[in-house]
């Protein structure tokens, strides 16, 4: 079996010039021309173009409506239904931007981040340790990696896109100050190898990886299948385990990114505590900027013995 390492190539290679890509080509074109844009020229567009995705993304919608309508039974239909045209708003908003964080400089990254309580991670990087950074599917936690990734080492992974353009395009965007992405079937086993180099990366304990070695634990309104790994992972690789929230503020146009104090080792001592403490540091991520959460999700999936399908 090869031992070469599993992270996407960002090099550009001829194929990515195959006509199939056209149309590809076409929509990153118009993205990139969004992220030179500035935000008050760029922000209003976006506003209007969220009106065009509302009547047009009827099952994404459907979906979120049943998980916001699951994890806030305490809200009115009429308050739902708000905070899905505030999260259209927010996901149009922050696409049409995202292509700024490799066209623009590194001091624009720096200007449009707020970057907040980054003292926790000096004392990590001061003891010796690297960061396992928690943040669930946010709508701006590309701005969130890029700009930790400004100040200390970062890895990442993600799914691969089925479009081949487009995976380049992305990949080489999240990797634009020299962090690897990994592909999601090289494993924990390379993610602990990263730590031990001294690499820190973030974990998306929110998404639902099906009921094998889950735990369900209270999150929000219900219970979630969670799968509790980073624990050990992070004692294996001796790293800290720190929530991360990030939030566009459309008035100051601009990211405020703030870096939680670490859970404490002991709080993930045994799976069902390390699921309690992961669904916590999930729920105080996106209670800070419900309306930036990607609810269209199905985090829901994965329902206890005996209760129907949400979706």
């Amino acid at each position: 079996m090869s031992r070469k390492p599993k992270y996407f190539d960002r090099r550009f290679t001829l194929d990515l010039l195959h006509p199939k890509y056209f149309f590809t080509w076409i929509g990153i074109a118009i993205l990139v021309l969004f992220g030179l844009m500035p935000a008050w020229l760029r922000d209003p567009i976006a506003r209007q173009l969220a009106k065009l995705v509302t009547k047009i993304a009827k099952k994404p919608i459907s979906v979120a409506r049943t998980n916001l309508t699951i994890c806030f039974p305490e809200k009115s239909s009429q308050e739902i239904e708000s905070l899905i045209n505030e999260n259209i708003e927010n996901f149009v908003m922050i696409l049409l931007a995202q292509s700024e964080l490799m066209v623009r400089s590194r001091v624009n990254l720096r200007r449009r981040v707020n970057l907040i309580g980054f003292e926790h991670v000096e004392q990590a990087r001061a003891a010796g340790q690297p960061v396992v950074f928690i943040m669930p599917h946010v709508w701006g936690i590309e701005y969130a990696g890029l700009r930790l990734n400004l100040d200390l080492p970062m890895v990442s992974m993600a799914k691969a896109h089925r479009n081949g353009l487009f995976n380049w395009f992305n990949n080489r965007m999240r990797s634009s100050l020299g962090g690897n992405i990994y592909m999601r079937e090289a494993g924990i086993r390379a993610l602990l190898s990263e730590l031990k180099n001294n690499n820190s990366f973030f974990y998306l304990p929110d998404e639902d990886l099906g009921p094998e070695k889950s735990i369900f634990a209270p999150f929000l309104g219900t219970v979630k299948a969670t799968l509790p790994v980073v624990g050990r992972l992070a004692q294996a690789g001796n790293a800290q385990v720190m929530p991360v929230k990030i939030g566009y503020d459309q008035k100051a146009r601009r990211y405020d990114l703030t870096v939680m104090p670490a859970i404490a080792p002991e709080e993930m001592k045994g799976k069902e505590n390390e699921a309690l403490a992961l669904n916590k540091a999930v729920e105080q991520v996106i209670l800070a900027y419900p309306e930036q959460y990607m609810w269209f999700l199905k985090v829901l999936k994965t329902r206890p013995e005996g209760e129907a399908p949400l979706y």
